[in-house]
This record gives structure tokens, C-alpha cells and sequence, in this order.
């Protein structure tokens, strides 16, 4: 029983039982996708980076834009694939929940972890835990609190009610931004400084959030993304009908699209934006995300092509371990000092990055050079976990 709500972020999803056969590889693709995506655009090797590898500077959007929501769609679902089971047959409710708060705090903890990992600061002295300061909202916390809430309303509701719920959380989100009045700058200011996702993260969390005025992964913007993570959650039921292979991903293909349509319609007076989660952003990229699953449903679950899948495979069935242990390599590498090119005192990732890409490329593809090695790193890594049939979950 444990084995089916750890399966919920990290391992392979099964819709019947734990086979291996029975697992939807597509699932596991997509998540690594993901997660190769985390990785590398989270690693650069210097300061030069191609646009879409980085975030819109606040409306709009890039390639990089998808990836957490992508990321929280697959939550969904696979909450959806490994919990359906037991609220059906009403086993296990307590001991169900439980599990979901253990995980839920040991994710939340794992965020906090990374953020209070010693680095130097730019006084040139080390910086350790320092809990006035230290960042309370991040990517890892919201993915906690987005699994804790939307696994209880999972196990609390059926489809249809969850389907009301996600639209009740993009309405009230909506009217909060846009009705309530932020001191100094009134109401429907969707501005960094005047927004009231901003203004609340800076009252509740002032000191320990991203920037001095607002954090992307603050507390009101959560609302929207937990719509997004019970998209995950709608999907996960569609692949669980009766309906046949070709059924589901035509379903796909059409409820993405629709989305996609919805959320550029709202951008003209909610406009797309992954800082502020907004609702045209939860439409949007909930469309993407289901039109790429529909592909990888379609190439791998259906036709059979599974060899150019692997290596996102790999990475899906240890996805939040690798995340967490590519980070906290990332950050080892700046603490460890070692003298640069210049006669000053560098670290090893500049050592590394110096010596290796810049001494050969422009800096922009040195940058790029140096990220995709470091996704290739953590590949050979966690293909030998994998081999060995070690899949690490929390």
C-alpha cells in the first residue's frame, strides 16, 4: 500500500497494478522530459544563455515557462493512477492519508534543504543556514503543498466536483488580482511591484521570499497552480475510461487544443504570466502539456516506439531524486574554491566551465555545451540506478 502513494511522484504509474507492463511508459517519458528540462535549463555554465532556455522577464512566455507546469500536470495524474484504486474500493483511508502528509512534508523539507545550502555570498564569505533570511516559498515546496491539496480533494470528491473546484480556484484567483485593492497601487495591478499576489507574499514572508517584492512561487499564486495539478488529476480519469487507445489520445489532442485556444483568449485581459500563475497560464500550458502527453501515448503505448524514450524514462522513474541531487551537486561545485583564469579565487563549476567549454566556444554555446553535459551526467548516473532497478523515492 505504501509502495502506490510513494508511486505518486517519483516512480513508474500503473492504472491496474505494479507490473511493469501495465505502467504507462508514456507517463514516465514525459516526466523525464521533464525533468531534463529542469535540469538543464536550471544549470547553465555562464551568464549568456539562449532565450528560450530562460523565463519571460514577466508576460508572455518561453519553452522554459512549460516546464513546472508541466511538471505539476504530471502530479495529477499520476495521483489520479495510484490513488484511484484505493478510494474505489474505500481501503485504507487513514494509513492512505498519511502517507500523502509524509511525503508532503519531506518534499516541503527537501525545498528548504536547497535553499538553505551553504554558498558564497558576494562579500566573499560563506553563507550558511540563516533562517531570518532563508527563502520559504520554491519549487519544491509548492509541488508538496499542490500534492497535499489536490490528493485530498481527490480523495474527497469524484471527477465532476473536481472539475468544478479547478474552475472555482481560477475565479476566485481572478477576482482577488483583479477586485481587491493593493495598498499604494489599487486593485487589478498585475505589475511585479503592485500586484497582491506580490503584496501578500511581501507581508507574510518579508525577508524570505525570491525578490525583495515578490516570490513566483508565493502563496496566492498556489491557488492557480493547484487548478493546474487537478488538470493532471481530469486527465489521469480520461486515461483510466474505458475507451480505447486511439480514443484517449484523439481526447487529448482535442481538450488540449481547446485549452491552448482558451488561455491565448484570456491573455487579452489576463495575460500569460508564470510568475503570477495566471488563469490564461493554467489553460495554456495545461493544453501544451496534454497535446505532448497525447504524442507520447501515441508513440509509445500504442505504436511501440520506446527506444528514443529511454533516456526520459530513466530519468522519470527517479524524477524528484535527481532533481534534488543535480541541485545540490550544482551547489557543491560553486562552494568548492579553486583560483580562475584571471589570478582571483573562482570554484569548480567556473573551473570547470572555463577550461572545458569557454576555451573552445562563444559564450552562449560554452553556456549551452556545459548544461547539456551536466543533463548527460546525471543520465549516466541515474541509468546505473536504473539498471539496477534503485528507484528513490521519498
Amino acid at each position: 500500500m505504501e509502495q502506490s502513494v510513494n508511486n505518486a511522484l517519483a516512480a513508474p504509474d500503473s492504472e491496474n497494478s505494479g507490473k511493469r507492463a501495465d505502467r504507462l511508459v508514456s507517463l514516465d517519458a514525459f516526466r523525464g522530459l521533464t525533468i531534463a528540462g529542469m535540469i538543464l535549463v536550471n544549470n547553465p555554465g555562464g551568464d549568456n544563455v539562449y532565450a528560450p532556455l530562460e523565463h519571460a522577464a514577466w508576460n508572455g512566455w518561453t519553452p522554459t515557462d512549460l516546464i513546472f507546469p508541466f511538471f505539476l500536470f504530471i502530479v495529477g495524474i499520476s495521483i489520479t493512477l495510484s490513488l484511484a484504486r484505493r478510494v474505489e474500493t474505500g481501503g485504507g483511508d487513514r494509513s492512505l492519508l498519511l502517507g500523502v502528509l509524509r511525503r508532503t512534508l519531506i518534499i516541503f523539507a527537501l525545498g528548504i534543504v536547497i535553499h538553505g545550502f551553504p554558498r558564497w555570498n558576494s562579500g566573499g564569505t560563506l553563507s550558511v543556514y540563516d533562517f531570518s533570511t532563508i527563502r520559504i516559498p520554491g519549487v519544491l515546496q509548492r509541488i508538496a503543498v499542490c500534492y497535499f491539496v489536490t490528493a485530498l480533494i481527490f480523495v474527497k470528491t469524484n471527477w465532476r466536483a473536481q472539475g468544478v473546484i479547478l474552475v472555482l480556484l481560477l475565479a476566485i484567483y481572478w477576482a482577488l488580482m483583479f477586485l481587491v485593492p493593493v495598498p499604494g497601487f489599487g486593485a487589478g495591478n498585475l505589475t511585479p511591484e503592485g500586484n497582491l499576489a506580490a503584496f501578500i507574499d511581501r507581508a507574510i514572508f518579508s525577508g524570505h521570499i525570491y525578490t525583495k517584492n515578490f516570490d513566483p512561487e508565493g502563496i496566492l499564486s498556489t491557488l492557480p497552480s493547484i487548478a493546474t495539478t487537478l488538470c493532471g488529476v481530469l486527465t489521469g480519469h480520461w486515461l483510466r475510461t474505458r475507451n480505447n487507445q486511439v480514443e484517449k489520445v484523439a481526447g487529448m489532442f482535442v481538450a488540449g487544443a481547446t485549452c491552448v485556444v482558451l488561455g491565448w483568449v484570456m491573455n487579452a485581459w489576463f495575460p500569460i504570466n508564470k510568475s503570477l500563475w495566471t488563469s490564461s497560464y493554467v489553460f495554456f500550458t495545461a493544453g501544451l502539456a496534454l497535446q505532448l502527453l497525447a504524442i507520447c501515448y501515441w508513440l509509445t503505448d500504442i505504436k511501440g516506439y520506446r527506444r528514443w524514450a529511454k533516456p526520459f524514462i530513466i530519468f522519470g522513474v527517479n524524477a524528484i531524486a535527481v532533481y534534488v541531487l543535480s541541485g545540490l551537486l550544482g551547489r557543491i561545485m560553486s562552494l568548492w574554491r579553486i583560483p580562475n583564469t584571471s589570478g582571483g579565487m573562482g570554484n569548480l563549476k567556473t573551473f570547470i566551465f572555463e577550461h572545458a567549454f569557454a576555451s573552445w566556444a562563444s559564450p552562449v554555446n560554452a553556456s549551452l555545451a556545459y548544461s547539456i553535459c551536466y543533463v548527460l551526467l546525471w543520465l549516466g548516473l541515474m541509468t546505473i540506478l536504473y539498471r539496477k532497478a534503485i528507484f528513490m523515492k521519498v
